[in-house]
């Protein structure tokens, strides 16, 4: 056992994995946390490594996660902190986790230019509500003074304010 000025023993060990099982064995010991992984090709540069799609897979992810945290808290919302430790996904289901986060990042985006959208055209339609208020006289205007909020529903109920408004229909002889 080491002291407090000593770490424990540790030992510099090499090892050589098969391609196929290097994924799971790297997962392994690193969920263990026991395990400290040194570069042993330092002098390659990042774009010429093996494992590069993999690990900018993996960004692609972390950027999906930050940006669907951010939206969940801009919501209000808190997120419980994970049980325990959470090990790392098998790599058949990796391709299944970035598609399913992907498709919700995008449907956040959807949801959100929607609603920006939607707030434009309630702000356009209260100014010719406005505007339209001035112009027919002080008896409209005073009906279309309120200021509307985001509840205000669009559309009015039949028999609203042009209920007395009617249309005459002429067919033509034939």
């Amino acid at each position: 056992m080491g002291s407090m000025f000593r770490s424990e023993e540790v030992a510099l060990v090499q090892l050589f994995l098969p391609t196929a099982a290097a994924y799971t064995c790297v997962s392994r010991l690193g969920e263990l946390g026991l395990v400290e992984f040194r570069d042993l090709n330092a002098s390659v540069s990042a774009f010429q490594r093996r494992f590069v799609v993999d690990v900018r897979r993996c960004e692609e992810l972390e950027k999906t996660f930050t940006f669907l945290q951010e939206e969940v808290r801009r919501a209000g919302l808190v997120l419980p902190p994970p049980e325990g430790r959470l090990p790392a996904p098998p790599p058949r289901d990796l391709l299944r986790i970035q598609e399913e986060t992907e498709r919700l990042a995008q449907e956040l985006r959807d949801v959100r230019g929607n609603q920006q959208a939607l707030r434009v055209q309630l702000h356009q339609l209260q100014l010719h509500a406005a505007v339209l208020g001035q112009g027919h006289g002080p008896q409209l205007a005073a009906a279309h003074t309120y200021a509307a909020s985001e509840r205000t529903p669009l559309l009015q109920a039949p028999g609203g304010p042009h209920q007395d408004l009617r249309v005459k229909v002429s067919r033509p002889r034939g």
